[in-house]
């Protein structure tokens, strides 16, 4: 603990929910709106980008999702779209994407996200959309999907003329000229792309994905902390948990490497990131000294309004029973000498089904009277004996001399008499037992005044001797624990045979029971190793743990004395000091480099954030630890560059010298801290030595695809040759591609 106090306090970051936005998104203003002038829409399955492409950046956006909520105060359906979805926290949570991974699978939420992106973007609807539209899709996207893009751009909203391609070679073409060599990495929301560039067009032939992006990457991690944190008391949105992976992942440069040294105090202390969920503390009102006495005043009145009432109830109970008792001890001595005929048909009349039946009910009710009246009442203190000692005159008079009622309160001084009896012999013994054990505590203190060290001895062997029992009986805890276990099934055996015998025994009144008293060949208990299969049954788990607890109070006891008088026993040796948070692996790994409160409610509703920030995006270099039988970006990238265009694994080509040299990574995920280190890593150890490379990364590789499209639709000539015109549409049909440098091509089998 002093450890945790020599620190700075503990940075804790709260993952909150995305604030309520005030205003709607804003509209174009329709007066300078230009119907010759294309549109570039960026249409992500996490943003959607959209912007006339004569600016340098898209005007609008947001996230690519719709909620069509339901009022009905109102009787209205209302639909929501994008950052207006967060105009309302219950319109937020039935937010839905058109997506189905990286598909899109609900066209009508298209046709609503794409008539309020033209709405937003001032277009003024002349029978339809006069505008070009440039938009992107996936690499080797199905054929179904641009046909369905055909229908609804052509068909619903009747464009002149769009143009389809590869988001991240749109990219490449933003950072590059139209005739430029290279690799491109297009880390995305949905998979990652590696695909080279020869002249400015892209080598789809040679092109590779992997089926992981930002989205699998957050599934990912919300796997991983609800394995870490199964109990956690809230849960979080998906929201939380993509904050969690943008925020604070980042791509380790060695992970193997930094793998070892994270659960290091020192290095896990700068790279734990402690992160709260939001919760509502109740704070209690705290009470004053005289509302507490108040307080506690009337628990006791309530405490002793309740005994006097249980005592009341046992005392009529007690003289029930006597009474019951009384009976038929006179209906037994009115069967004696009475014909048995006679006698069992008197007992069923009664109620029993025959004499032994009879025998055995007076047997359990002189014994149930018998222990009632030796319980000891908690209300028996000295005065209320003697002052009670008057109430007992009727004890003296003969039952003949009383009348009905005096017998009643003969009956019941009776019993009080027998409890009065009963606690009194009870005090005794406890005053008993407490000089015995003073006695034994001033020969122990005798003992450690006149031989100090043989005092030590005799105590610190007692101590390990509790600790080795305390260990055995935890190790049998967790063993009993485990169904599989030897314990355990030798337990079941043990109360399998028992009830075997019980049930051979208990044949219902056929034959008389068989006791040590009449069975000789019955000889359990003469070995006393017999009485072993009662320790077997009776040891479940909690009374184990029971045990347990009592064994821990003695050895702090015991160690509480050890400290006081030994002068080697300090406070390292104790059982607590034996279990050290810092050295436990698991501790550093569940709540981070300092001591944990489990009371505290803030350390309740946290998780810490280490491994996992490296394991995470450590997935596109090892696409196996999420579960990807794939290659990773260094193996993908290591194959095109020395195996491809003429390449060898001693020398790259005129072609692979020029991708290594022009290697651009774009895309949404790529934002990840680390991954352009990582990868500059990666490629000096594969690349034959004292080759020439070069990684590149935009400022903001998220809106490259888009600024890539409007590059493209600026340039006439390119835009021309990529572009599909409504006419095209209806003649070829919807399985018509125009190929160029930044599209999808044909694919013949």
């Amino acid at each position: 603990m002093s450890r945790g106090n020599s620190l700075p306090p503990l940075k804790v970051r709260v993952l909150d929910d995305p604030p309520l936005r005030d205003k709607p998104e804003s509209f174009e203003d329709e007066a300078s709106y230009n119907p010759n002038t294309p549109i570039a829409i960026d249409f992500g399955s996490s943003k959607l980008r959209a912007g006339y492409v004569v600016d340098g950046l898209p005007s609008h956006v947001f996230p690519n999702r719709l909620t069509r909520y339901r009022d009905r105060k109102l009787n209205r359906t209302m639909t929501f779209i994008g950052n207006d979805t967060s105009l309302d926290q219950a319109v937020r949570v039935q937010a839905k994407t058109p997506f189905d991974g990286s598909l899109v699978t609900n066209w009508d939420y298209v046709e609503d996200i794409l008539e309020y992106t033209f709405n937003h973007l001032g277009v003024v609807p002349n029978g339809g959309v006069s505008n070009p539209i440039v938009i992107n899709e996936r690499l080797a996207t199905i054929q179904s999907q641009r046909a369905n893009w055909y229908q609804i751009l052509f068909e619903c909203y009747n464009v002149p003329g769009v143009t389809f391609g590869i988001d991240s070679l749109f990219a490449f073409y933003q950072n590059n000229g139209p005739s430029s060599t290279g690799l491109v990495i297009g880390c995305g929301n949905e998979d990652t792309s590696v695909i080279p560039v020869i002249d400015g067009k892209g080598v789809l032939t040679e092109a590779k994905r992997i089926n992981w992006g930002g989205s699998q990457a957050t599934e990912y991690l919300t796997s991983l902390m609800s394995l870490k944190y199964p109990y956690f008391p809230t849960k979080l949105s998906n929201f939380q948990f993509k904050t969690m992976y943008e925020e604070y992942c980042y791509v380790s440069q060695s992970y193997d490497k930094e793998l070892e040294n994270y659960l290091s105090l020192d290095y896990l202390e700068k790279k734990n990131v402690a992160l709260e969920a939001p919760f509502t503390e109740v704070i209690h009102p705290q009470k004053t000294e005289e509302e507490l006495r108040i307080q506690a005043e009337k628990r006791k009145e309530s405490g002793k309004r309740l005994q006097e009432q249980a005592k009341q109830k046992r005392i009529e109970r007690m003289v029930q029973k006597e009474e019951e008792l009384q009976y038929y001890n006179q209906v037994k001595e009115q069967l004696k000498d009475q014909p048995k005929r006679k006698v069992l048909a008197i007992l069923q009349n009664s109620g029993f089904d025959d004499e032994r039946d009879f025998r055995k009910y007076i047997y359990n009710l002189e014994r149930s009277l018998k222990k009632s009246q030796f319980t000891e009442l908690e209300d028996g203190e000295d005065d209320q004996e003697q002052e009670s000692e008057h109430k007992f005159e009727l004890l003296a008079i003969q039952d003949e001399e009383l009348n009905e009622e005096q017998l009643k309160e003969k009956r019941k001084q009776k019993l009080l008499k027998a409890s009065q009896d009963a606690r009194r012999k009870a005090k005794e013994e406890k005053e008993k037992a407490a000089q015995l054990e003073e006695e034994k505590r001033i020969q122990d203190e005798e003992w450690r005044k006149n031989n100090l060290q043989s005092w030590i001895k005799d105590k610190r062997k007692k101590l390990a001797r509790l600790i080795s029992q305390r260990k055995e009986k935890i190790k049998i805890r967790d063993e009993m624990k485990d169904r599989k276990s030897q314990i355990s099934q030798n337990r079941m055996k043990s109360l399998a045979t028992l009830a075997e015998d019980t049930s051979r025994g208990n044949s219902k009144r056929t034959r008389q029971q068989a006791t040590i008293d009449n069975d000789p060949n019955d000889t359990f208990g003469a070995n006393d190793d017999d009485w072993t299969v009662y320790n077997d049954i009776s040891q479940s788990p909690e009374a184990l743990e029971e045990a347990i607890e009592e064994e821990y109070k003695e050895i702090v006891a015991l160690e509480g004395v050890l400290l006081e008088h030994d002068p080697n026993f300090t406070e390292e040796d104790t059982l607590d000091a034996q279990y050290d948070w810092r050295n436990s692996i698991l501790h550093l790994f569940l709540r981070g480099p300092r001591p944990h409160d489990s009371e505290n409610i803030h350390d309740q509703h946290q998780m810490h954030m280490n491994i996992e920030r490296i394991r995470v995006p450590e997935v596109l270099f090892q696409p196996n630890m999420g579960g990807e039988d794939q290659a990773g970006i260094p193996e993908l990238c290591e194959n095109l560059l020395l195996k491809k265009f003429g390449s060898s694994q001693r020398a790259l080509s005129t072609t692979g010298s020029a991708m290594a040299q022009n290697t651009w990574i774009t895309g949404g995920n790529a934002k990840i801290p680390g991954l352009k280190g990582r990868i500059v890593r990666e490629f000096t150890e594969f690349l034959p030595s004292g080759t020439a490379f070069s990684v590149n990364m935009s400022d903001d590789p998220s809106l490259d695809a888009w600024r890539g499209m409007a590059k493209l639709a600026r340039n006439d000539d390119g835009f021309k040759q990529a572009f599909i015109t409504k006419k095209e549409y209806q003649e070829y049909g919807p399985d018509y591609i125009k190929e160029h440098n930044l599209g999808n091509v044909h694919y013949f089998e």
